[in-house]
């Protein structure tokens, strides 16, 4: 079984290219499919959750091909099966993006229901009542979500929360309906934005993403696009904290400041400095960490996939900090591997944390409980005295590419081990 090895204590010090946003990527290439000719996607991330919506869309006759490590060129023209139900696509969130996809083109889709980090409910009703209101019919049996329609026909969706797979499944739907859709309370998050710009080089009349109103008027059919993915907020934010954590010194590169400014704002906060540039930013923290308080909200506001990593920032932190979290009922399951290092963290109600700051992590055999709490987990090894094990590193797959590489080029002492006796080499060689 993989882990990771951690020794803690080295500042991380240098430069990290940040790669394209997972949960953008999901998204276009399920909308890839929207069309019978060519597309041609850059920036795709290498990680486990691109394979596996690839290797199901490959499972329904899509053609896919690699154009090195992170261009994919995909042909929806010969999809012979409108039913996904492979067992890996089970065991991710964003299954659920080809509903949107096929249902838009085909009128017809049947879909497992979707997997992924187990961070609470995340409900698919939204998705189901915009698809409803576009003339769908819609059912749940067999573990498979089934959609069909004579026609689809553009409507005014109110959303009752602001959900960004449920955003983004109705805009595919309703990118391909006949006349205008609008959807109120739409999601704002960067990806929403770059699958509408995506979706409008394919030949979509798509306006307003970004904003609470998405207006959009159908058209009969889609043409092939060369796109590229935008870089990943969440990535960035990560190595951000990583800074923080360790008392280091780090640019990011490849970033779009904008989308970071609710991360960077939390970092000024507590004491780190920031220097913006076009598409970098620098993190350098060389003064003793301060408290805050800090809610998790939709963009853009504070995005609560950086809720672990903001929370092992702030238990070494002078102070009291309280973490709310407003999106997901079960996200602080990661608190207890942060306890055996050393935090001192009292969750409250399920959605609060409340933090008093110790000077320091000490190292810890801990595993990681999903995909952004397993980084953060790393985060804090870097960051704790001694040796740290993590396990459950699959999760961390799911979503950073090459993870534990950027980290050693920025000087970390970090390895990924598949045995007791790789292990016991790492710490010898660590001292």
């Amino acid at each position: 079984m993989e882990q990771y090895a951690i020794k803690g204590g080295n500042p991380l010090v240098g430069e990290v290219e940040i790669g394209g946003a997972k949960n953008a990527a999901l998204p276009v290439l399920a909308a890839s499919v929207m069309t019978d000719e060519t597309v041609y996607i850059d920036n795709v991330p290498d990680v486990r959750d691109t394979k596996v919506l690839l290797q199901s869309m490959e499972s329904i006759g899509v053609q896919v091909r690699h154009d090195g490590r992170h261009k994919v060129v995909v042909n929806g023209g010969q999809i012979h099966s409108l039913v996904v139900e492979d067992e890996n696509i089970k065991k991710i969130r964003a299954s659920y993006y080809l509903l949107g996809a096929l249902l838009g083109k085909y009128k017809y889709a049947e879909v497992a229901l979707p997997g992924g980090c187990d961070i609470g409910c995340r409900a698919i009703d939204q998705h189901i009542k915009g698809f409803r209101a576009l003339g769908a019919e819609v059912v749940i049996e067999h573990g498979l979500i089934k959609t069909k329609a004579e026609h689809l026909t553009g409507s005014h969706i109110y959303m009752d929360i602001s959900s960004v797979g449920a955003t983004i499944n109705v805009m595919m739907a309703a990118t391909l309906a006949e006349g205008r859709t609008i959807i109120e309370n739409a999601a704002k998050e960067p990806h929403v934005v770059d699958l509408a710009n995506f979706l409008n080089s394919m030949g979509a009349d798509i306006k307003g993403a970004g904003t609470d109103v998405i207006r959009i008027r159908g058209v009969s059919k889609l043409h092939g696009s060369d796109y590229t993915i935008i870089p990943d907020q969440i990535e960035a934010g990560t190595f951000m904290f990583a800074a923080a954590v360790t008392k280091g010194d780090v640019v990011v590169k490849n970033v779009i400041p904008k989308h970071l400014e609710s991360i960077g704002a939390k970092l000024l906060e507590i004491g780190c400095e920031i220097k913006e540039e076009d598409d970098c930013l620098r993190v350098v923290a060389s003064k003793p960490l301060m408290h805050t308080h800090v809610k998790t909200l939709p963009y853009p506001g504070f995005p609560t996939d950086m809720q672990p990593q903001i929370t092992v920032a702030l238990a070494l932190s002078r102070g009291t900090s309280i973490v709310t979290e407003s999106i997901f009922e079960n996200r602080f399951k990661y608190v207890d591997e942060l306890i055996k290092m050393g935090a001192n963290i009292k969750v409250e109600g399920g959605d609060t944390a409340i933090i008093e700051g110790v000077p320091g992590y000490t190292g810890a055999h801990i595993a990681a409980p999903d995909l952004r709490a397993g980084a953060a987990l790393v985060l804090a090894g870097l960051a704790g005295e001694g040796i740290t094990v993590v396990d459950d590193i699959h999760y961390i797959a799911r979503g950073y590419e090459d993870f534990h590489l950027k980290l050693q080029g920025l000087g970390a002492q970090i390895e990924l081990v598949n045995s007791d006796r790789e292990l016991q080499k790492f710490k010898l060689k660590v001292g």
